[in-house]
């Protein structure tokens, strides 16, 4: 009998997608099981308010939630240092794992570990957020010396609403970055229902595309001891 591996993900409170695509991605993994745990997040700006959201005390008090349900790694599926920078999720991890003993990463900083695994330098960008919050995201590739020239973004600010966002639209964001030829593209947010789609448009452009709520998956089963490569069917992410 496998020894059961239980990942635990901290998720803000309006998001509605990530949760079935991460039990989805996992379904072939059947001593894999995954548990969440919610905190306040509504809306994505630069405001006061908005940035709020993501002080480390709620967050800390749903991984101690968490880690009652002795989970093998605790995962923030989500990409605030996006704009708040990426330090912020390093410091998170931290506390995280000093408050539980648990091995912990989050969406953006496995996403970071992917591009510096396989080389990216030119990195397109698909996101639903406003131009301020883009803007942030850009800056901060910058300063890893990865260029995002190659971008997309819809300008909405409302948490709930991005899993709203039809498959058509997200297809054509993605085929327009694509056209512009970087070395892969980033669906950044885990509120958009963009991973199963992943795979048949890898296909189709011949780039890679790293799915926010895919690559958190991929980093959290490394850190349990899984091979990510017993994920099949959501693109080249879970091969790297």
């Amino acid at each position: 009998m496998l020894t059961p591996v239980r990942l635990g993900m901290l998720t803000p409170s309006s998001n509605t997608t990530l949760e079935p695509v991460t039990a989805a991605m996992l379904a072939g993994l059947p001593s894999v099981s995954v548990h969440f745990a919610r905190f306040r997040v509504t809306e994505i700006a630069l405001t006061a308010d908005a940035l709020a959201q993501f002080d480390d005390r709620p967050i800390l008090a749903a991984a101690e939630l968490l880690a009652h349900a002795k989970v093998d790694v605790i995962a923030w599926n989500g990409t605030s240092s996006g704009w708040l920078g990426f330090d912020a999720d390093q410091r998170l991890c931290e506390r995280i794992q000093a408050a539980t003993g648990i091995r912990t990463s989050t969406s953006m900083l496995a996403l970071n570990e992917i591009l510096a695994t396989t080389g990216v330098k030119r990195f397109g960008l698909v996101t639903p957020y406003i131009d301020a919050v883009q803007q942030r995201i850009v800056a901060n590739y910058a300063g890893l010396g990865i260029a995002c020239d190659a971008e997309r973004h819809l300008r909405i600010q409302d948490n709930f609403a991005f899993s709203e966002v039809s498959a058509d639209t997200l297809t054509g964001l993605i085929r327009a970055v694509a056209a512009e030829k970087p070395d892969a593209i980033g669906i950044i947010c885990t509120n958009l229902r963009a991973a199963p789609l992943v795979a048949a448009l890898e296909a189709e452009l011949g780039l890679p595309i790293y799915d926010t709520i895919a690559t958190v998956v991929w980093k959290s089963l490394r850190l349990a001891g899984i091979d990510p490569a017993l994920v099949t069917g959501w693109g080249r992410v879970f091969g790297v």
